[in-house]
């Protein structure tokens, strides 16, 4: 007895000191909270104000739709690519602002998001307001996007990595062997390539035949508009490119890509100049994110009718988990529920940055795309930087669909990996399995015993009884046949000004075009926007998971390890999100890592 009252004493002291720590949490939480409130306030907007654009962070497409430091209580927004396009416009108009400086030594953004936001940047120079951009070393991505400034300048060392493009993707059938890890592969769609580095030691014929169009496409793209953008000829811009001129600040400048090498401090001596200010008379710089808390957006809120816009970005995956980034079936569900089931919502614009995910997932997400449609809700689907695999799975079937042209969609295709351990076990553990099983299949499905020639092709049957329903979802939506949407689908990869060719989408345009078709089918002349998922603080993110049904050390370990790694946290991600895919996936065939 004396046993179980020591138990039951030392049971109770620890769960008053869990209580006890969690209460000096909570009232730290709360102090830091006041004092952030407290100490931080609008920015005052001045005369011959410069509005900065410094790319700290990945662009997300909606505001703050990324996981957020629940500890940091001074973290910035992270505004997205919408608000920031808007914030852009609003100072193209705004007398106060009498020009952009951009610091683009770091900007971590898409190929179609440097697209939106070079647009807006070439439209706010209609207003004849200047832009001056700045960077001690100019990535392609970067230097695509500011080829409109009027001025280009590059630190003394620095350099423009203008050299053409080349994507890489890393094979691991090599390490897979060594380890005796047989994977069980199977696909449908020559192109579906995300099986390849698992099964083969280099790309196959057809792969590389689609990775060379696309990365031709995406390049044709650049070297127009920087050839328009800095008057040079196309044909002496791909020569500069191919001897890489870039490569250093002198050969920069004798190759035009860049107008002056200076210091930071000589550029604000410049936009001094520029507005008429002495040198020592202070520079008011208003940051683009200060400059939006500041203003807002332009809101008709006298328009009693609403276009939903819904952000789908991320990987597509089963289930339901508040962490932003990615797209959970259950989450977008209820999302496109409610706005189905809104009466002051008359039209749906689905803004998709996707590489796909979870056939299950997709299908659940397609079906609610389609309930919105038979309750008189027009569709119209705008994609991002992807809209692939099972990102068009949900796509395919909207009223109209935009793409910009550097957008990458397609990969119509589907496949499943299965590692087969047993032999690994056995040869480097010297672990063996035996079973006891009540039928032919009861064991089919571990990792640790080889499938049956009948159970491979089981598997393969469903495989392409997906692809199948893939196809023919497809020629449906996009008025087709199945042949001729499997001439074109085979999980190839497009760009999107190429989609627009064979069918795949409508038109080329972004976020505003999408608007404007959604409100023309609903018959709107006066509307306004309202966006979903609701974007959450770091600590709601936090105590969502803690609340939900997971691991709460998993919960706090994955917080951690993204505290730590910061802007490495999302190849992390990626990695994890291979490791935990279950069933059949519709989804990108590699990640993109263009130089």
């Amino acid at each position: 007895m004396s046993q179980f009252f020591k138990f039951m004493f030392a049971s109770c002291l620890g769960t008053a000191l869990a209580l006890l720590l969690l209460m000096f949490i909570g009232i730290g939480w709360i102090s830091s909270l006041a004092t952030s409130a407290t100490a931080k306030t609008k920015v005052a907007l001045k005369p011959n104000s410069v509005l900065e654009l410094d790319f700290k962070h990945l662009i997300p497409e909606k505001t703050n739709n990324v996981p957020m430091d629940p500890f940091d209580f001074d973290q910035e927004n992270i505004l997205g690519l919408t608000d920031m396009v808007a914030a852009i416009r609003r100072a193209k108009e705004d007398p106060d602002i009498k020009g952009i400086y951009i610091n683009a030594t770091y900007v971590m953004a898409g190929k179609a998001t440097a697209s939106v936001l070079r647009d807006a940047l070439q439209d706010f120079k209609s207003s004849d307001k200047f832009i001056i951009a700045y960077a001690n070393y100019y990535t392609q991505g970067a230097y695509y996007m500011v080829s409109v400034a009027d001025s280009i300048l590059l630190n003394p060392v620095g350099a423009v990595d203008f050299r053409g493009l080349s994507s890489m993707i890393a094979f691991y059938k090599g390490t897979l062997d060594k380890l005796d890890v047989q994977m069980k592969i199977f696909y449908a769609g020559k192109f579906k390539s995300a099986t390849e580095p698992f099964r083969l030691d280099k790309m196959s014929d057809e792969n590389r035949l689609q990775v060379r169009e696309y990365l031709t496409a995406l390049n044709d793209i650049y070297m127009r508009d920087i050839a328009a953008s800095r008057n040079i000829p196309e044909a002496d811009l791909r020569q500069i490119a191919d001897r890489f001129d870039g490569r250093s600040a002198e050969g920069s400048l004798k190759a035009r890509l860049v107008d002056r090498i200076a210091y930071e401090d000589e550029v604000f001596d410049l936009i001094k100049t520029k507005i008429g200010l002495d040198k020592k008379e202070k520079l008011h710089r208003v940051s683009v994110e200060d400059y939006f808390e500041a203003k807002g957006k332009k809101l008709d809120l006298s328009a009693k009718d609403k276009i939903a816009i819904v952000y789908a970005e991320g990987t597509i995956k089963d289930g339901d988990d508040s962490e932003p980034g990615d797209i959970f079936d259950e989450k977008y569900v209820k999302i496109l529920r409610k706005v189905r089931q809104d009466a002051t919502v008359k039209a749906i614009v689905l803004r998709i940055n996707s590489p796909g995910g979870s056939v299950l997932a997709s299908e659940n997400i397609f079906r609610e795309v389609e309930l919105c449609q038979q309750a008189g809700k027009p569709v119209v689907v705008s994609m991002g930087d992807l809209a692939a695999s099972g990102g068009y799975y949900i796509a395919c079937h909207a009223d109209s669909i935009f793409a910009e042209e550097n957008t990458i969609t397609g990969s119509i295709g589907v496949f499943g990996m299965i590692p087969m351990l047993h032999k690994t076990m056995k040869e480097k553990l010297g672990i063996t399995y035996d079973t006891v099983r009540t039928g032919r299949h009861s064991a089919f499905g571990t990792p640790f015993i080889e499938f049956s020639p009948e159970e491979d092709a089981m598997i393969q049957e469903r495989i392409e009884a997906v692809y199948e329903d893939f196809l023919e979802k497809v020629a449906t939506g996009r008025n087709k046949t199945r042949e001729q949407v499997h001439e074109i689908a085979q999980g190839r990869v497009w760009p999107g000004k190429k989609a627009k060719e064979i069918g795949l989408v409508d038109d080329i345009g972004g976020l505003d075009r999408a608007l404007a078709a959604a409100a023309k089918l609903a018959g709107l002349e006066k509307y306004r926007t309202t966006e979903y998922p609701r974007t959450k603080t770091g600590i709601e993110q936090l105590l969502d998971q803690l609340t939900q049904d997971k691991d709460k050390d998993d919960v706090i370990k994955s917080w951690i390890v993204r505290s730590e790694l910061g802007e490495m946290y999302p190849v992390y991600k990626t990695l994890r999100d291979i490791r935990q895919n279950k069933g059949i996936q519709a989804r990108l065939p590699y990640e993109l890592i263009f130089n």
